[in-house]
């Protein structure tokens, strides 16, 4: 029995959980182990993600810059697209995404999509916002996953529409 008094110790040390050897009581618990219910994880608070505003424009033209990187873009939404789906060497599914399209900043004569920049939103997301018409302004951030054919990969966390047009009256009487 004294082995045990001197091995317990010992197995909740190397656990991260210390103990005071005068009376047995915890007095911390560095390995975030439930003290009353093991069985029971510990939730530990989540880092927060630091984007970094981008012009659309700067991340085409410099890909590898940003890959791994958390950004935060505005722009005017274009269209929902296919582009990019299912392409193996950077795969997102398209049972479960959707891309979309931004319009060029540096056209302003007319639309032109900035297909550089393949942006994935995951279809539950996008089936939120299926309203949205070209021109309107919206932000999204995400991190840039992938640079394959030399262009931006970038998987959508959090995406806000700022303006939207009002809708048509005559696509809703039809």
């Amino acid at each position: 029995m004294d082995k045990v008094k001197y091995i317990l110790p010992i197995l909740l040390l190397s656990a991260g959980i210390s103990v005071s050897a005068a009376n047995g009581n915890f007095i911390g618990n560095g390995a975030g182990i439930n003290l009353e219910n093991p069985l029971i994880a510990v939730s530990t608070p989540t880092a927060t993600k630091n984007y970094l505003q981008v012009n659309p424009l700067d991340m085409v033209n410099n890909p590898s810059f940003y890959l791994n990187k958390y950004v935060k873009v505005k722009g005017k939404f274009d269209k929902f697209s296919t582009l990019g789906l299912d392409y193996k060497p950077a795969m997102k599914s398209s049972e479960d995404f959707i891309t979309f399209l931004i319009q060029r900043p540096d056209v302003t004569d007319h639309n032109v999509p900035l297909s550089e920049l393949k942006i994935f939103l995951k279809r539950a997301e996008a089936e939120k916002h299926i309203d949205l018409n070209a021109g309107d302004e919206i932000e999204f951030a995400g991190k840039v996953f992938s640079t394959a054919l030399g262009d931006v990969w970038l998987d959508v966390e959090q995406f806000n529409v700022l303006t939207a047009k009002p809708a048509n009256k005559d696509k809703q009487e039809k």
